[in-house]
């Protein structure tokens, strides 16, 4: 029997203790056939990003460890970090490798979300491929309020967490709520701009990403259609998520992107129109940084295309990643580690 392999790349609520994050990992390392990949410790967001693979029965199961020691470690009541999130283990999404499909993880990502919830009193949400109704299908409409609206959602019929018998427990204030899903492979990635301004990286995040921008009047208030509804200028690409920022870390402001499509939004192509834009209002993108992995194909796609667009001559991948590595300042700020960072699928 063929061996259906899963990627697990949860998001932590923690990004400076690296007592706490170490022991979150070695809870995924303690169990058989997990292979822990990357850690990318975001210190000025407070947050963490940890990459998994394994056979799916063990990554599950890992899962459920590193959820319940992370609630142990992690408070949320003295959580404060840059980043939306509603819970110590904030997202935790389930993504096929090899040998299963993307129903199968959902399916898994069910069950995971109701073990937490049973076992820990932990109130969890199941998004994406994995979602129980329409309104929890986007990750940012369960996290909307974030951890300190948790306690309102918790009695809201629509969107209380799926897992969760509606009262705001001691459990619930500690460790907030968890958001389970399954999905498809996905690239995150920050812009560097040359400003420290906010309302600029969000902006300019606004006319990228896919739901686009919203509209208003000359006196600033949002514009609605006949039925309620907001009116949005369309985002300059497809398959993609942004929002704005100041990181004080590196001083600096950035578009902060999630790829959920990179057969419809190329990195090459989400960092040209984050820099045309960019200029557009008189700014640069000074550099790109890459949170978790990138599968190699990604980066050889993109190494082409500006191997192609600058005549610059190439012999093997190693070059080809170099060329995409420098065309996107991948190494602004700190260096780009092909063997760390690139996932060969």
């Amino acid at each position: 029997m063929n061996t259906r392999f899963v990627e697990c790349v949860p998001n932590f609520s923690e990004g400076r203790s690296i007592e706490t994050i170490n022991a979150i990992a070695d809870t995924i390392r303690s169990v058989d056939g997990v292979r822990v990949l990357h850690i990318d410790r975001g210190e000025a967001a407070n947050r963490t990003v940890i990459t998994f693979v394994g056979p799916a029965d063990a990554v599950v199961e890992a899962a459920f460890r590193m959820v319940k020691r992370a609630a142990e470690l992690i408070d949320m009541r003295h959580h404060h970090g840059e980043h939306p999130r509603i819970g110590a283990t904030d997202v935790l999404p389930l993504i096929p490798l090899k040998n299963i499909t993307l129903a199968e993880c959902a399916e898994l990502a069910r069950k995971l979300a109701e073990r937490i919830y049973k076992e820990l009193g932990i109130p969890t949400y199941c998004y994406e491929a994995a979602a129980y109704c329409p309104e929890h299908v986007n990750l940012a409409d369960c996290r909307r309020g974030e951890y300190e609206g948790l306690r309102e959602k918790m009695g809201d019929p629509v969107m209380r967490p799926d897992f969760g018998d509606g009262e705001y427990t001691e459990q619930a204030a500690r460790s907030g709520a968890t958001v389970v899903g399954a999905r498809n492979f996905l690239i995150a990635v920050n812009f560097n701009l040359s400003t420290t301004s906010r309302d600029v990286a969000a902006t300019i995040a606004a006319r990228v990403r896919t739901s686009g921008e919203v509209q208003r009047d000359t006196e600033g208030n949002v514009l609605r259609d006949t039925q309620g509804k907001i009116v949005r200028r369309p985002g300059l690409l497809r398959g993609c998520k942004a929002i704005g920022w100041y990181i004080e870390e590196y001083g600096c402001a950035q578009v902060s992107m999630n790829i959920n499509d990179i057969t419809l939004c190329p990195i090459h192509k989400a960092y040209e129109t984050v820099c045309m834009v960019a200029q557009e209002l008189g700014y640069e993108v000074t550099g790109t940084e890459l949170i978790g992995l990138i599968p190699e194909q990604c980066m050889l796609d993109a190494g082409r295309y500006f191997a192609d667009k600058e005549s610059i001559p190439y012999a093997n991948a190693q070059e080809l990643t170099r060329i995409a590595v420098d065309a996107m300042r991948m190494d602004d700020l700190c260096p780009f580690d092909v063997e760390s960072k690139i996932l060969a699928i």
